[in-house]
């Protein structure tokens, strides 16, 4: 007896687009990358390409509706999402019969299209009117850009909605929650429109407001300055739509989305077309950000040139290798290490804890019980300059040491475990190198070098083996986490630079004993 798996399915119901980049034609591109089967209901047809539109033609209400009832009453959908609807007859007649089967229309996503990209209105008045009237108080998720928000609010009877214009973050979020109050449960207020300056960085803040908590979330991206937009409204949208459709959570099927858009404007076809071309829904289908190379080299190769060197031959591990590094400044380094591998086997602990499956549990335990092993052997190097475990545990944390620990355990507490485990690498990979590089060279010291000990432990085959697991457990990662995603790569480079930045402070810090 064959079984067959249910395919999640998603309804787009907007216009055509002969141009192929916005419309139906993205929403179904962009279904069908995200693996969701796609079903349509067009309401107009459009004469376009990259450089506008010259001409529209719109189809009866009636068979609007056919259309609809046709999908409905056979395949139904886990979830569904308007486009351009365009004139009040049409989103009475959808609102209608959507009506007719509320369990396919409870997740209902609607793009309010209704002005240009160059900012001219596509919606007359009555069709706007019809949209806050009919169409929004059965709107699950509400997507507006700043200038359709603008119309939404302006076009309100209540005069203290005409009042207000939205100019700055503050204003989203008191707009996002107006808005909210014409029926949507959630309102994502993308803020494209009106970039902002964060941390030194030019950004997009969409303002996510849920109703039923009364809860803003900011959600921040890189702007991507490009003209190769089209489409986007569409495209975000449909992702939503498409993440409810799998049964994903609302605030994570929009973060998903959210990502989703991102990098496909990051990747847009500027090759096609004349004029502002298309954002790319297929990115997460053929991008690999280190196609040709592990993971873990490609995390290397993104450091700023000579940044590992820094680390790994620091004049610290120098000293080390020929002998001369101050006593005083290895037993700072030693007391301060072992303080630092007690929050490291918490950070390890906390990467069992998030695994997926048992056997990843098990190799992110391995880690813990070979940190153990070497936080023991710590101890005996302090024992033998007559420094007691006692001592060690009364030792102040260094300011250093408390950065970096800290810095570790918090990307294991805000991100998933690929940010965990991309910021505790630089430690484990970083000893690893060191250790090799050390024990093969010929130039390193070994009779009467205090610090042989300490160099041939990290060449050793259970800290080389605890590398490779940490190696094998990354890669494993990258392929669900970061394979897709030209955006994720960057955080989890950006998390790895700094924590490797952190590294050569821990150097600084035992050299100069601070």
């Amino acid at each position: 007896m064959t079984t067959t798996t249910k395919i999640p399915t998603a309804l787009t119901i907007a216009g055509s687009d002969s141009g192929g980049g916005a419309g139906i034609q993205a929403d179904i591109k962009t279904m069908s990358a995200l693996q969701v089967y796609s079903t349509s209901v067009l309401t107009s047809i459009t004469s376009q390409n990259t450089l506008g539109v010259d001409g529209i033609h719109q189809l009866p209400p009636e068979f609007v509706q056919q259309q609809l009832r046709a999908v409905l009453s056979d395949i139904g959908a886990n979830a569904i999402k308007t486009g351009m609807l365009s004139s009040s007859s049409i989103i009475s007649a959808v609102v209608a019969t959507l009506k007719e089967f509320p369990e396919d229309s409870r997740y209902l996503v609607v793009d309010p299209v209704m002005v240009s990209t160059s900012g001219s209105r596509l919606l007359p008045q009555d069709a706007v009117q019809a949209c806050i009237q009919e169409l929004l108080p059965i709107t699950y998720i509400l997507t507006p850009n700043v200038p359709e928000a603008q119309v939404l609010l302006s076009s309100s009877t209540d005069q203290q909605q005409e009042n207000l214009t939205i100019q700055s973050v503050d204003d989203m979020h008191t707009a996002a929650k107006k808005l909210a109050s014409y029926g949507p449960r959630f309102v994502l207020l993308k803020g494209g429109h009106l970039p902002q300056i964060r941390h030194g960085s030019r950004c997009v803040v969409d303002v996510l407001y849920d109703k039923s908590t009364d809860r803003i979330t900011e959600l921040v991206n890189h702007y991507i300055d490009t003209p190769n937009t089209h489409g986007t409204g569409c495209t975000l949208s449909a992702a939503i739509a498409s993440e409810l459709a799998k049964g994903i959570e609302p605030y994570e099927a929009i973060k998903k989305a959210t990502t989703y858009i991102q990098d496909a404007i990051a990747t847009s076809m500027e090759s096609v077309g004349k004029g502002s071309g298309p954002v790319n829904h297929f990115h997460n289908l053929r991008w690999m950000p280190y196609t040709g190379k592990s993971f873990v080299q490609a995390l290397r190769d993104a450091l700023p040139e000579g940044l590992w060197s820094e680390f790994i031959d620091h004049p610290f591990v120098r000293g080390m290798a020929d002998g001369t590094l101050p006593r005083e400044a290895f037993i700072h380094y030693i007391k301060q290490d072992y303080l630092y591998l007690v929050n490291y086997a918490r950070s390890a602990a906390l990467a069992a804890y998030k695994s997926k499956d048992i056997d990843m549990c098990a190799a992110n335990a391995k880690i813990v019980l070979h940190i153990h092993h070497e936080m023991q052997l710590h101890l005996e190097y302090c024992e033998q300059w007559g420094i007691s475990k006692e001592e060690v545990l009364s030792t102040p944390e260094s300011v250093y040491n408390i950065a970096y620990t800290r810095f570790v355990l918090d990307k294991g507490a805000s991100g998933d475990q690929m940010d965990l485990q991309v910021a505790m690498a630089p430690c484990l990979l970083g000893y690893g190198d060191i250790g090799m590089k050390l024990f093969n060279d010929p130039n390193t010291k070994r009779e009467g070098n205090p610090y042989w000990k300490w160099i041939s432990n990290y060449a050793q085959d259970d800290y080389q083996t605890a590398v490779k697991v940490g190696k094998e457990l990354m890669e494993e990662l990258a392929i669900h986490c970061v394979s897709t995603s030209p955006t994720r790569f960057r955080e989890v480079c950006d998390i790895f630079e700094q924590a490797t930045r952190l590294e050569i402070q821990f150097w600084e810090m035992g050299l100069n004993q601070n």
